[in-house]
């Protein structure tokens, strides 16, 4: 009986064994998490934190029964080590089991800055169901608060954490907010406009110790010291991937996958956060760590595993990895496509209105848009995404955007249509 075995049980590790069991109704599934709760995705723990749902909300199928009902074997377990040459994961506990196919998809895990304190009681990562609950019970009306970090996910929790009626202070390493997301135009305003919201933002400073206590004492980079009741580590993530050291898999930032999601050892594959694919518009392999792409290359990856096991050859391809950032911050709402930064030899047009809280940041290289940043310009979101993913020609359309950026709509619509691929722009003028 052929044996698939999945490590990671958030959004990509449930798709690839639903997705598996579609196709292959005999075969063995166990599927392993590290988390003593249902299967749950980590992107409905600010709605948590909300009040919107409770943590059942969170929780990626209802039903209690559903893997016993498609005979998945769920195991709660921490990954010692993958051994590819005997085809055994190793578990902290001393057991090992054997695979025929394997899916790494253990997605990220918090970066754990190394400030004197960090590990203090009142200091928590935002991650998990367990940091919720203790964030939850910190985090009351009027509480003093201070989070590091001001990234995308440091501002969705930001706005989360806001929600609760708490006092919040934001430290930033950066120049601006978001810097790995937005420019410093753009950024900039993000900043001003969470500053005005009643959130007292630090760019361009550092976090240096947390004396423990009650309440904690934070000195910071600029000199101040900070009193906080609760302070949060939203420093960023990395792929959760130390356990494949020795494995015989290739690793850089991420497990390196080929266009079938798998890795230089046939057989084991990898997908979601925790996987290195490649983008068809940087040209290069990359982390994206966003649910879409992780719903998509679990999908290939278990087809893939599926024709492995029968000795067939390995046809579902993942047609590319976009960086594809939407963001809503405390109601400002900000995109991040592409390369947004652009590149050597390309071009570039900005447009900002900052009296309306309006900025837009083109790239091209050739005639192709190959990334872009807006700050509260919503109107062509889908036409800037569909322009970018779908490397679409511009020709003289490109001169156009150059002179009036605000010509994206009638751009896509001309040159799209041109090359037959323009549903997205229907489906757009549709809302």
């Amino acid at each position: 009986m052929t044996h698939h075995v999945i490590l990671g049980a958030g959004p990509a590790g449930v798709i690839a064994a639903e997705t598996i069991r579609k196709h292959a109704p005999h075969d063995t599934i166990t599927l392993i998490g590290d988390e003593p709760e249902p299967c749950y995705s980590r992107m409905a723990i600010p709605y948590l934190l909300m009040g919107d749902i409770d943590e059942r909300g969170t929780y990626l199928r209802k039903s209690p029964t559903h893997f016993k009902d498609l005979d998945i074997n769920v195991v709660v377990a921490i990954v010692n080590a993958v051994q590819a040459a005997t085809k055994t994961i190793v578990l902290t506990n001393g057991e090992s089991i054997r695979f025929d196919t394997l899916l790494v998809a253990t997605g990220s895990h918090p970066v754990h800055p190394p400030i004197p304190g960090i590990d203090s009681a009142g200091v928590h990562t935002c991650w998990t169901l367990a940091d919720a609950r203790a964030i939850m019970a910190l985090a009351k009306p009027g509480a003093r608060v201070l989070q590091l970090g001001a990234g995308f996910i440091g501002c969705i929790i930001m706005e989360a954490l806001s929600s609760r009626g708490v006092t919040l202070s934001v430290v930033e390493m950066g120049d601006r907010m978001v810097p790995r997301m937005m420019g410093p135009t753009a950024g900039g305003m993000i900043r001003d406009w969470v500053d005005a919201k009643g959130v007292e933002v630090f760019t361009g400073t550092r976090v240096e110790s947390i004396e423990a206590g009650t309440p904690l004492n934070v000195r910071l980079s600029n000199g101040r010291v900070m009193q906080a009741d609760l302070v949060i580590s939203a420093a960023g993530v990395r792929p959760a991937i130390g356990f494949m050291k020795d494995s015989g898999v290739t690793c850089l930032l991420g497990v390196l996958t080929d266009e079938h999601l798998q890795t230089n050892v046939p057989g084991i594959f990898a997908a979601g956060d925790c996987a290195e694919a490649f983008d068809k518009v940087a040209g290069k392999a990359v982390v994206s760590a966003i649910q879409p792409n992780a719903a998509e290359q679990a999908r290939v990856a278990a087809l893939n595993m599926v024709a492995f096991a029968r000795g067939q050859a390995l046809r579902a391809e993942l047609k590319g990895v976009t960086q594809i950032n939407v963001l809503d911050t405390l109601g400002l709402i900000s995109t991040s496509f592409g390369d947004w930064q652009g590149v050597v030899g390309g071009e570039h047009v900005e447009l900002t209105d900052l009296a309306q809280g309006r900025h837009l940041s083109l790239q091209f290289k050739d005639d192709v848009l190959i990334g872009c940043n807006s700050v509260g310009w919503t109107e062509h979101v889908g036409v800037m995404r569909g322009l970018v993913e779908g490397q679409v020609k511009l020709g003289d359309w490109k001169d156009t955007l150059m002179n009036d950026p605000t010509q994206l709509m009638q751009a896509y619509l001309a040159s799209a249509q041109a090359q037959g691929s323009w549903s997205g722009a229907q489906d757009e003028r549709r809302r």
